[in-house]
């Protein structure tokens, strides 16, 4: 039998086979789509800081009487704007009532007595000593007449400063005593967004400084101006209360705030938003390879006008599918739109 000449070229083939081989470009598949695209690009930009604060009123009230008495009194609701001075309730004090009446009579009583004694003297009846000891008793039922007074005076509480009423405890009728909360003022037009910044990145804050606050109904931050800070901080968390006074109209009292700080710089790199479509619960982007769309999962981070910050996934000066369409699948050929 004659020996099989193709032995030696399929051995051939065979050892080629297993020598190390190239990464295959990708392969476009279809006809090619026109596509819009844009590149990813990589910045040196500033680390923020994001902490939790709160928004306050830098002038907030805890309305107590200062006598006891029952309400007479109280026609405010909650969320009801009152001006400074303006009438907040009224006690009916009947005690607080007696004690003016009993000391407007005996300052009348004293002035009669010291009139009689001035005439007195003036004839030469009494001595002078005695005119000066009427005076002085005239002078103390004058005191205690305006201390009588001022103690009925607060029988009507009023407002210390305007503002809005954000609690009501009592009602006509309630009884109130010294040191019981009855109401709760609280100023609109000048709030604090009031946080705990970690000491290290808050060593370069200042008051009067300039300090971005993100409110949870606004996509982008105010910029407030620093009122307080605290000269110490604290122990457990190695934090420091800051303040920050806001625009006026930008907060209401309560709402959930972030102060933003800085923390340094970092490269970051950012793709348009129009890059990235939902994928479950993940993003991902296209990116063109030798005139093929391929498909990359990516991590994103923030958003900032109108651009994606990528934290992985994506490499900086690749180019990416803007808007791809939602016929476009991994490894179809596209072709480049101006």
């Amino acid at each position: 039998m004659r020996p099989h000449r193709l032995l030696p070229v399929v051995l051939l083939l065979l050892l080629a086979g297993c020598g190390r081989s190239e990464p295959a470009s990708p392969v476009a598949f279809g006809p090619a789509r026109p596509v819009h695209t844009a590149v990813v690009t990589l910045e040196r930009l500033p680390l923020v800081l994001q902490v939790p604060a709160t928004v306050r009123p830098a002038e907030r009230a805890i309305i107590a009487a200062k006598l006891t008495g029952t309400v007479a009194s109280l026609s405010l609701r909650l969320g009801q704007a009152v001006a400074a001075g303006d009438t907040l309730l009224t006690l009916n004090a009947p005690e607080a009532e007696a004690r003016v009446r009993q000391a407007r009579a005996q300052q009348a009583e004293a002035e009669r007595t010291a009139d009689r004694t001035r005439t007195l003297v003036e004839k030469g009846v009494n001595a002078a000593d005695s005119q000066r000891d009427a005076e002085d008793r005239l002078r103390y039922a004058q005191a205690a007449t305006a201390e009588a007074e001022a103690l009925l005076a607060n029988a009507t509480v009023r407002a210390p400063f305007a503002g809005v009423i954000t609690e009501k405890n009592v009602l006509p009728g309630d009884l109130a005593t010294p040191g019981l909360p009855l109401l709760v003022l609280e100023s609109t037009e000048h709030l604090r967004a009031e946080g705990t910044i970690p000491e290290k990145n808050a060593a370069a804050l200042h008051a009067g400084d300039s300090l971005g606050v993100l409110l949870e109904d606004n996509a982008t931050a105010v910029t407030g101006k620093i009122e307080e800070i605290s000269a110490a901080a604290d122990a457990v968390s190695r934090s420091v209360l800051v303040k920050v006074a806001l625009p006026a109209g930008t907060a209401r009292s309560g709402q959930f705030a972030r102060l933003q700080a800085g923390n340094g710089v970092a490269d970051i790199l950012f793709v348009p938003g129009a890059a990235l479509t939902p994928f479950g619960q993940m993003e991902r982007v296209f990116v063109v390879e030798h005139g093929a769309a391929i498909l990359r999962l990516v991590k994103t981070g923030q958003r900032r006008d109108g651009r994606v910050e990528v934290m992985s996934g994506l490499n900086a000066g690749e180019q990416v599918v803007l808007a791809p369409p939602a016929a476009l699948r991994d490894g179809d050929a596209v072709t480049l739109l101006p």
